[in-house]
């Protein structure tokens, strides 16, 4: 077996990846990741024994967490250039706190050719814990940590840091080499979930404090004649910068997938290059990166591997790589990032090729939402909403998620669906109507944005003075990718939501005694028909 890897829903067979990747991740490149989460780890030991967490641990482990999700790095020699500075920063942590005796071998272990690494890795991943109970909470752990990393990295990137998020993630990483309990590894999974809430919250202040609250707003989804750039992932940072460096220079922005949420901020409103969004969810670049003709810029997670007919054009950058493929270089010390390459790229192209036309509505952000309070309270009073669904998360290439779209349809014309991430694609084109001017559809933003939809159920169970959270005419039906949906739901748990549909397969990386955990303490369900679900779920 040259790799092992079940942390994304489209894992072979619901059960690993063993040969490639579906994502398309080749196999020495996963067990390469495995050895740099490892060394992340060696890291966290070193720290928790110390009993110091400085700026140089939590932006390296955030690094190499964010690294390894599903769709962001692809580039064996990148990997490897990030374990080898792991290994100096660890050890230089050991002389800096004076850190001796007895290690865990990832602190201790040590490699310098790309041989002798990938021979360490072939016995760290996954598998290297027998296990099967204490494999899964300790990847459940890890992966919901990821998520994590993601969204303290976001926040970081705009000078917002809370320094109880990276303390745990350093703790969480060491916990996974000790022989705890499964009670003492379940409760860290749930503090994982708390530590999730509180990553979003610093991300959400980040995001809002720097480009103001998202307002509703009606996105463009056709084209213009001008030669164009597309920008996608989820980094608003990278797009300040881009729409700063193109404004009058011809050419035009648009934004794919999990950048789409971009256009309902009031900062980048002011740039009249700014067209609207181009396309769907990530995994449709493949078809939409070609017709786009311009060069594309991918800013984190959600790069498929690009083929020939438009590699050429495609400009990494941040955490993303791909062999062969240009990198943007990171911005300097008070500095932006140099996009001129893109942008003369973009004069000598042809304009992208119109494939729809109209609009779509979003910007329904917590801030908003709350705006709309009294009238979404009167609709809910009168029965004029029934229920409010929560179908965020993240959308796929499985044909079975066409589920989602089918269970939109299907919805009584007196729910609400509440979302965020790119789920949204499966059903945002869908012309639902309103409810007394209340759009039928509500979309938060981002998959980063999960955090609006906790908070707009908290407000209403403030509004309804009511005790529990699953009081509320709220249900959810879930969908799930990657890791950072797995973040999301530890934080849905967190908060002590229950009944939670997830879909449109549970996690490979749950053995059945973890499910049945979930089960029993929140109720947490797969799904099944429409129409059952339906019934279960609505009626």
């Amino acid at each position: 077996m040259s790799m092992f890897c079940y942390q994304c829903q489209e894992t072979l067979g619901n059960k690993g990846c063993t040969v490639n990747g579906i994502c398309g991740k080749k196999g020495d490149t996963a067990i390469l990741q495995d050895l740099l989460i490892y060394t992340a780890k060696g890291i966290a030991v070193v720290a928790d024994k110390a009993g110091k967490n400085d700026k140089d641990i939590s932006h390296f482990i955030t690094k190499a967490l964010f690294t390894t999700i599903t769709n962001v790095n692809f580039d064996d020699e990148s990997l490897i250039g990030i374990i080898r500075q792991g290994l100096a920063l660890r050890d230089e942590v050991k002389t800096r706190y004076g850190v001796t005796g007895d290690l865990h071998d990832s602190a201790v272990w040590t490699a310098d050719t790309k041989e002798e690494f990938l021979k360490k890795a072939e016995s760290v991943g996954v598998l290297s814990t027998e296990n099967e109970d204490v494999r899964s909470l300790r990847e459940l752990l890890t992966y919901g940590l990821k998520g994590v990393a993601a969204y303290a990295d976001h926040a970081s990137v705009l000078g917002f840091e809370d320094q109880a998020v990276f303390d745990f993630m350093v703790e969480g990483l060491a916990s996974t080499t000790k022989d705890f309990s499964v009670d003492e590894m379940i409760a860290l999974v749930m503090k994982t979930g708390e530590t999730a809430v509180g990553a979003m919250a610093v991300l959400d202040k980040a995001n809002t404090e720097t480009y103001g609250n998202p307002e509703i707003t009606e996105v463009n989804i056709g084209v213009r004649n001008n030669p164009a750039i597309l920008i996608s992932g989820h980094d608003l940072k990278d797009m300040e910068e881009l729409l700063k460096q193109t404004q009058g220079t011809g050419v035009d922005v648009y934004t794919h997938g999990e950048m789409l949420p971009a256009n309902y901020y009031p900062a980048f409103k002011k740039y009249d290059n700014f067209v609207g969004n181009y396309g769907n969810a990530w995994w449709l670049q493949d078809k939409e990166f070609v017709s786009f003709n311009g060069p594309v810029v991918m800013t984190t997670n959600c790069l498929v591997p690009p083929k020939k007919e438009y590699k050429d054009r495609v400009f990494t950058t941040g955490n993303v790589a791909f062999p062969g493929v240009a990198v943007i270089e990171d911005r300097p010390e008070n500095g932006a990032k140099d996009f001129a390459p893109v942008i003369e790229m973009a004069k000598k192209l042809p304009s992208p090729t119109e494939i729809e036309t109209g609009s779509i509505v979003g910007g329904f952000a917590h801030e908003q939402v709350f705006a709309l309070a009294d009238k979404v309270v009167d609709a809910v009073k009168s029965g004029a909403i029934k229920k409010f669904v929560v179908m965020a998360g993240c959308d796929g290439r499985q044909k079975g998620r066409n589920y989602y779209t089918d269970f939109a349809k299907a919805l009584p014309e007196d729910t609400v669906i509440l979302t965020a991430g790119c789920a949204k694609f499966r059903y945002n084109k869908l012309n639902l109507g309103d409810i007394g001017g209340i759009p039928r559809v509500l979309d938060a933003g981002q998959c980063n944005d999960s955090y609006s939809l906790a908070l707009i159920a908290l407000k209403l169970k403030e509004v309804f003075e009511l005790d529990d959270i699953n009081e509320l005419p709220i249900v959810y039906n879930i969908a799930w990718y990657e890791q950072k949906a797995v973040t999301v739901l530890l934080a849905l748990l967190y908060l002590g939501v229950k009944n939670i549909h997830l879909g449109p397969t549970l996690p490979a990386f749950l053995s059945p005694a973890v499910v049945n955990v979930l089960v029993e303490n929140f109720g947490i369900a797969g799904i099944s028909t429409v129409e059952d679900d339906i019934e279960s779920l609505i009626n």
